[in-house]
């Protein structure tokens, strides 16, 4: 594979290990820090539904990476054009690989073929490779077999959704976290009213944070009604 400069990625500062709430999932993360280390699998695939927290997770690895010394790399894949199979030139030699919403790959030879180079290259060094779908690996139309057969390698963990008890603590964490303060009763309103998937109750947060220093008023629930009329929420 002719080397290059992979393409630039921001870590986002917000998406570490210790600011995930866990729920059922703390195993997930000790295998994903111990993968970091190198004191555990050489691959890991995660998988769950949109919302669960994958993006934030292979985000979290990055950040653990350079914590540790060791280069990184994060790419989320999308729905629209995939992009030219050249970013891969040179991501071989880098410690830390992850790729998010690999499923987009599926269906495509060009860049399953050139994936599939990169994997062989990659795991020859012992780097660390990192996956994220929205399925199983074994649920995923990966047309190339010997690719298909390594998306199985190593270790697939199945994120679990968080149950209506862990939502609201994690609320109250993310709050705390941005530097407020949100109720376990408005945090069950806002679970009842408003949307149910982690990425719709953050970016949901950030608006109520912003109301409440604009209004000098705490999230009372009688607030929350008025913040959601106001931004059509």
């Amino acid at each position: 594979m002719a080397k290059q400069l992979p393409l630039h990625f921001e870590f986002r500062a917000n998406q570490t290990f210790n600011n995930f709430y866990p729920g059922d999932n703390q195993e997930i993360i000790t295998h994903l820090q111990n993968c970091i280390a190198g004191t555990g699998e050489q691959q890991i695939f995660l998988w769950g539904k949109h919302g669960q927290g994958k993006s934030h997770l292979l985000q979290a690895c990055c950040c653990q990476a350079y914590i540790l010394g060791l280069s990184s790399f994060f790419f989320s894949f999308s729905n629209s054009a995939l992009p030219d199979p050249i970013m891969l030139g040179g991501l071989d030699e880098i410690d830390v690989v992850c790729f998010d919403n690999i499923e987009h790959l599926a269906g495509n030879p060009t860049w399953e073929m050139a994936f599939f180079n990169f994997f062989n290259q990659h795991r020859d060094r012992g780097h660390k490779l990192i996956l994220s779908a929205h399925r199983a690996p074994n649920d995923i139309a990966i047309q190339l077999p010997d690719l298909k057969t390594r998306l199985n390698w190593g270790l697939a963990l199945k994120i679990q959704p968080l149950a209506d008890h862990d939502r609201i603590a994690a609320l109250t964490f993310k709050a705390n976290q941005m530097g407020f303060e949100i109720s376990p009763k408005a945090g069950r309103f806002l679970l009842t009213h408003y949307a149910r998937d982690l990425a719709s109750l953050w970016a949901l947060l950030e608006k109520l944070d912003q109301a409440s220093l604009a209004a000098k008023r705490k999230l009372t629930i009688p607030f929350l009604k008025q913040i959601m009329d106001d931004n059509h929420v």
